[in-house]
């Protein structure tokens, strides 16, 4: 353990080892897409759709690795046993720190299949990291916002076209399909601006969930809910490396997806969407309640920005 060391030489170490772990599992990654696209025949193809997801597995192993040996974090898990590695599950989280992307891989790899997320078209272009992403299948989507089809109306329902034929690849193997429903990281003045009607959650978006649930509603037949906690404050991802995310807390919960949020038409039928906008929102409500629990058994209070603070002695 190197978390003796000061916190900024931490912070170094870690962003270097995180470098170049990247820079290692993703040249294996771009080699071995580069031979599937080259090599079409479908036994071929079949092999290697099990080689990149070892490739990202070993990758996460490693980052747990340097995240062991720079940190001291003390973990609070629960509902984490009952996972099946052979299962399709649709997985949910609050989301408020980069740091959260690195909680949910440490603590489900090899648990389930490898998380793969709902991400904007443009981030194919981020180096390095986003040939990572293309080559791993991850789904890659434009959003448009409701201003710009007001002036493009004919642009009106091809995101979830486009959210379509992202999931259908997912119908050969098992598969992880990650969705911060709240679609940003949260604060205290994307809390305000929204007026949120929960306590520690921006507003959930469910168009996404609803269209993979549309498209593959025969293979994800449980939704895995995770609700992420810092008691000691959100953390930066520079504080982070720095080591200085002293608690975790993390609740898993595994759900059975209702037969008929399997089979509706989100885009056609707005009973059907209202009534699973009321399910969503439901899942918020308990997930605001489950945030509040986390952070009474540490021992926080919320300040003025939506952030816990721990009370004096805890």
């Amino acid at each position: 353990m190197l978390n003796f060391l000061p916190f900024k030489i931490l912070g170094l170490l870690s962003a270097v080892l995180l470098g170049l772990n990247v820079l290692f599992w993703v040249s294996l990654l771009f080699f071995f897409s580069l031979l599937k696209f080259l090599l079409p025949w479908p036994p071929w193809r079949r092999g290697f759709d099990r080689i990149l997801p070892w490739i990202a597995e070993n990758w996460i192993s490693c980052n747990s690795g340097w995240m062991r040996l720079t940190q001291k974090t003390r973990w609070d898990v629960q509902g984490l046993d009952d996972l099946n590695y052979h299962q399709w599950y649709l997985v949910i989280g609050n989301h408020q720190s980069w740091a959260d992307i690195f909680v949910m891989q440490h603590l489900l790899n090899r648990r389930i299949r490898l998380l793969k997320f709902f991400l904007k078209r443009e981030l194919i272009w981020v180096p390095v990291i986003g040939l990572a992403w293309w080559a791993l299948d991850f789904p890659f989507l434009r959003r448009h916002t409701a201003e710009y089809l007001k002036k493009h109306p004919r642009q009106k329902g091809k995101d979830l076209i486009t959210t379509r034929k992202a999931c259908e690849k997912f119908a050969r193997h098992p598969t992880s399909l990650m969705n911060f429903l709240e679609g940003t990281r949260f604060s205290g003045a994307k809390h305000q601006r929204q007026q949120s009607p929960y306590e520690y959650l921006l507003r959930p978006k469910s168009g996404g969930l609803a269209q993979a649930l549309n498209v593959l509603g025969e293979k994800f037949h449980f939704l895995l809910n995770i609700t992420i906690v810092y008691p000691d404050g959100i953390p930066t991802f520079w504080k982070f490396l720095c080591g200085k995310v002293n608690r975790v807390g993390v609740h898993f919960q595994t759900i059975e997806i209702p037969w008929n949020f399997r089979q509706g038409d989100y885009a056609g039928d707005q009973v059907f969407r209202e009534t699973f906008h009321q399910w969503i929102h439901q899942l918020w409500r308990e997930k605001d309640l489950r945030i509040q629990l986390l952070l009474d058994e540490a021992g926080c209070i919320k300040n003025s920005d939506c952030l816990p603070l721990c009370l004096p002695g805890s």
